[in-house]
């Protein structure tokens, strides 16, 4: 299943800007609300160390790049079309935002850290917003969303017929969420964590209902607050306020400066690898010095502050923390580290942690190489692997089948 990341948010807080500078794609930004309307796709990349590095090969990678040692791994993000208050009534652009949002596995909130946007989006004077009510919103939007989704309206009907056998009501209720990439294991946990795995469904109050929608949406769709716009006064003073109340992941970001560096080094004008803290000007004829001063305004208030924008590691960290994927690259040589066609190294698989060999081979080689699956071969160890073989991260994994 393709792993999807949604980039989400009030109107204006910046999600555009941050896919562009992920993806370098040009959706339309403007400071006023609703300039997404229809949701924005792009390939950006997650960035680890290359196994290239450590055992001291030349790669040849197709689909992936490799950029000084570096492995850039393509990952599909959304944006979406801004958020406002009671949008899980249809107001603003609701149904077609959470409609467009159903198939994310995890979801950044651009947050105006600045807290220079009222609840629709609109430009107001820094400060006057709270960016903890933006949090606390947002996530109250989502979550009322997904409580929608479970009762519909004939909930109580539902829960008559299904409640008394527990196996079938989770069958059931699954039917409703899997429209919205939910599967039966996280709604075991939610009922767990919400304490109603023994209660009937037909004794839940509507607190109980909203309860189990929160953990579910946590569960399913969890949300990584993105600080965005870093770079003003204000920012610092609002994202340690933010740390005192709030206690899921922030991360602080500029992803216009991002985009600047990127554009920069695609046009040759300076050498930067996104997620470094540094960056060479190669070209220093071709800047204006209102360009300079720009750059240098981006390496001493962001980058020797924080080491990075703040981009690649909120890439990185949707992926390999919160969705909890790893590393591992499929070969058909295990002394060359090379496919049947010569190339080594040349493709690396984001897959699930704890996924098993044979499933593996299933989900993301071939159904029929699965079928007639016999072993596995550690490239770097040589040693043989069976069928329940526990993967791990930067595995090199040859395949040897029947066929």
């Amino acid at each position: 299943m393709t792993l999807i990341i949604g980039i989400i948010g009030k109107p204006s807080s910046g999600k555009s800007t941050f896919l562009n500078a992920s993806c370098l794609t040009n959706a339309k930004v403007s400071q006023l609300p609703f300039t997404t309307i229809n949701p924005n796709k792009g390939i950006a990349y997650i960035r680890i160390k290359c196994m290239c590095k450590t055992l001291n090969l030349e790669d040849n990678p197709k689909n992936s790049l490799c950029i000084e040692g570096n492995r850039f791994i393509p990952i599909n993000l959304l944006d979406v079309a801004g958020l406002v208050p009671d949008a899980h009534k249809g107001k603003g652009l609701g149904n077609k935002f959470l409609n467009d949002l159903s198939k994310a596995d995890v979801l950044l909130h651009i947050l105006d850290i600045t807290g220079s946007l009222d609840k629709s989006g609109n430009l107001v004077k820094e400060g006057e917003n709270d960016p903890y009510e933006d949090v606390l919103f947002l996530e109250n939007e989502i979550d009322l969303w997904f409580k929608e989704i479970i009762e519909r309206e004939d909930w109580n009907k539902f829960v008559k017929v299904f409640s008394r056998d527990k196996r079938k009501f989770v069958d059931e209720l699954y039917k409703r969420l899997s429209g919205i990439k939910v599967n039966k294991r996280q709604i075991k946990l939610a009922l767990k964590e919400s304490e109603l795995a023994e209660i009937n469904p037909h004794e839940w109050s509507e607190m109980n209902l909203y309860n189990f929608s929160k953990k579910l949406r946590k569960i399913s769709k969890p949300i990584i607050v993105i600080a965005n716009k870093i770079d003003k006064e204000i920012s610092l003073e609002n994202i340690k306020r933010l740390k005192e109340k709030y206690t899921g992941p922030i991360i602080p970001c500029s992803a216009l400066a991002e985009y600047y560096l990127r554009k920069y080094h695609e046009d040759k004008i300076i050498n930067y690898i996104p997620g470094s803290k540094n960056f060479e000007i190669l070209s220093p004829e071709k800047l204006s010095s209102n360009e300079l001063d720009a750059l240098n305004n981006i390496k001493s208030k962001i980058l020797e502050i924080f080491n990075e924008t703040g981009v690649q590691y909120a890439l990185n960290f949707a992926v390999l923390e919160v969705a909890d994927q790893i590393c591992v690259y499929p070969v058909s040589d295990v002394n060359t580290y090379s496919d049947n066609d010569g190339n080594v190294l040349p493709d690396v698989m984001l897959v699930k942690k704890s996924t098993l060999l044979r499933d593996f081979v299933r989900e993301k080689i071939h159904t029929d190489l699965a079928d007639h699956f016999m072993f596995g071969i550690d490239a770097v160890s040589k040693k043989r692997l069976g069928e329940n073989y526990e993967l791990k991260h930067n595995d090199i994994i040859k395949v040897v089948t029947s066929k």
